[in-house]
């Protein structure tokens, strides 16, 4: 499928945080665009800037239930699920039954309508990886009987179901694997560490970390993401792509990093670590830089800069 086609898009989840910015992204490259989601976790407030466009459609649906869409569709973008820890836990039957049920709807649709596929899977199906950082051909270190197990496995389970459609049925279909990504339209209280630290450090509270810190994540901003997601989906590649930033640092480098771009005076506080935590976390690239072209542009600082001036404005508003 050319970049240039004025196309269709689906977007499953389009009102939560990435959803959002890709029907953005979308729409500015001139495609029309059907959001669909149930606000299980998304937020209308995401897309409320979209109303009156009229390339802009927004459904209320549960995608777990049969999606039945008038007119051509050119591609799906599966992004529905619950994606923090705080939602999984809280939702774990929503989240298994939206990596299973919803991904078999939406390519469903997709099959239907013939129409390209992109699957919005996780770094999370590495699991507590033995490897680092963590290329595509790593299968996972995964407990599925864990509290997190209910994100991981559904997202495998996705990932399989994908590859499933596209050699038995020929879904021109994607993966993208994304790893921890940050910016404007976070939720305040995921459980997210970006969202965390920034509400804490703003409010001038201790920042809480789990565990003694020493453990790393990559944090990638959301427009190199959706770039790189959009590059994706427009290649003829079909097994699982890695999409994030290398640039690795610990928690507790990047809890002082954020206290002091928010020009807090607050302590760092340590609490345990939760279950099945990841120690390391950190994408090899290479096949995105290799077949796409593509690698992060916007840098920390950068970046920090536009996500706190969100939270600040979200501050002032009394919504932190």
């Amino acid at each position: 499928m050319s970049e240039t086609k004025d196309f269709v898009a689906v977007v499953t989840g389009g009102a939560g945080f990435l959803g959002s910015h890709l029907c953005d992204y979308l729409l500015a490259q001139g495609h029309r665009v059907i959001c669909l989601d149930n606000l299980l976790t998304g937020n209308v407030a995401n897309i409320e800037h979209l109303a009156g466009n009229e390339r802009f459609k927004f459904i209320k649906q549960d995608v777990t239930e049969f999606i039945y869409l008038p007119g051509p569709v050119d591609f799906v973008f599966h992004f529905a699920s619950p994606a923090s820890p705080i939602d999984y836990l809280e939702l774990p039957i929503q989240t298994l039954k939206v990596g299973a049920l919803g991904t078999h709807k939406a390519l469903g649709l997709a099959k239907a309508k013939k129409a390209g596929f992109l699957l919005a899977s996780t770094s999370e199906t590495y699991g507590d990886p033995l490897v680092h950082p963590q290329p595509e051909s790593y299968w996972g270190n995964v407990n599925p009987i864990g509290p997190r197990g209910v994100y991981d496995e559904a997202k495998r389970f996705a990932e399989a179901m994908t590859m499933a459609y596209h050699r038995f049925h020929g879904v021109n279909s994607h993966i993208v694997r994304i790893f921890n990504t940050y910016g404007p339209r976070m939720r305040p209280r995921d459980g997210r560490v970006v969202p965390a630290f920034i509400s804490q450090a703003l409010k001038n509270e201790p920042i809480t970390v789990f565990g003694d810190g020493s453990q790393t994540r990559s944090f990638c901003y959301v427009a190199d993401l959706i770039a790189g997601i959009f590059k994706l989906a427009m290649s003829s590649y079909h097994e699982p792509v890695n999409i994030g930033n290398p640039q690795e640092m610990t928690v507790r480098t990047f809890a002082e990093k954020i206290r002091t771009a928010c020009g807090s005076t607050a302590p760092i506080i340590y609490r345990p670590l939760p279950v099945d935590d990841p120690k390391v976390r950190q994408p090899n690239i290479a096949l995105a830089r290799q077949l796409l072209g593509w690698e992060p542009k916007v840098g920390l600082d950068e970046g920090l800069a536009r996500t706190i001036e969100y939270f600040r404005a979200m501050l002032v508003r009394g919504a932190l």
